[in-house]
């Protein structure tokens, strides 16, 4: 399925509007003699009706878009601050793991950062729309092969920062200490590797993540984070399944 992005709707206007790109050039030039009018862009500026009927078109097929319903969550997916693990940092962690998981097998955890997730999502219907507004970043999935002293780094990130949504690792934080590390399930091993979905802007640094800036190997997915939410959200419901995550205990916070 293809989605309206900024540029796309770029081009459809550029193209309403009667301008063209040169073959070697990205950039889109007016044809004919050109006129200018300068508009103050205020509340005194009045809709223009003639514009609105060029892009209404487009408004309407992007507005089906955003509001088609795709899944139902059965609780309010929130993240609220001051705790280590939140509903939606599982849900997002969980989704990145499982998409990534069908190219490969052998990924064993996820990673996400609490600041990257924009909106909560509310109990009931949820849209396109809603996805897009929780992740509406260029983002794409990466999956990156760690050393194990890099996960036990990268575990330290996640304790100093008070928890991050992961999935498949589980932790305890101490003191503001990481302690009690599993990644699928079994204590992290320093003389093996692990692989990791994550996503390219924390891969190159984002977010003064640690942990993650020298892998025995990465591969960018080429997928945008937002379409792995919208393909994991739609395939629970084709399952008939509704969004229910709950916390579990993945990262316990000592007092």
């Amino acid at each position: 399925m293809k989605y309206f992005t900024p540029r796309s709707y770029l081009v459809w206007l550029a193209v309403a509007l009667g301008l063209e790109s040169t073959s070697c050039n990205k950039y889109f030039t007016p044809h004919g003699q050109a006129t200018y009018t300068k508009f103050q862009i205020d509340s005194t500026l009045a809709d223009d009706p003639t514009f609105i009927r060029l892009y209404e078109p487009y408004k309407q097929q992007l507005d089906a878009e955003m509001n088609r319903v795709i899944g139902y969550a059965d609780t309010a997916l929130t993240k609220p601050s001051g705790v280590p693990e939140t509903r939606l940092g599982n849900f997002f962690a969980d989704a990145l793991l499982a998409e990534g998981q069908k190219r490969y097998p052998d990924a064993v955890f996820s990673f996400g950062t609490k600041g990257g997730l924009r909106i909560e999502l509310q109990k009931g219907n949820i849209t396109v729309g809603n996805l897009f507004e929780l992740m509406p970043f260029e983002n794409e999935l990466v999956l990156l092969e760690l050393s194990g002293d890099s996960v036990l780094q990268l575990a330290r990130f996640i304790a100093a920062t008070g928890g991050q949504p992961v999935s498949g690792l589980r932790m305890r934080i101490d003191k503001g200490k990481a302690a009690d590390i599993t990644v699928a399930g079994k204590p992290v091993e320093r003389s093996r590797t692990y692989k990791l979905i994550t996503y390219d802007y924390l891969a190159n640094g984002g977010d003064n993540s640690r942990g993650l800036s020298n892998p025995v190997s990465r591969i960018n997915l080429g997928e945008k984070v937002r379409e792995t939410l919208i393909t994991y959200v739609s395939e629970q419901t084709q399952a008939g399944k509704h969004i229910n995550t709950q916390l579990d205990g993945r990262i316990i916070h000592n007092q």
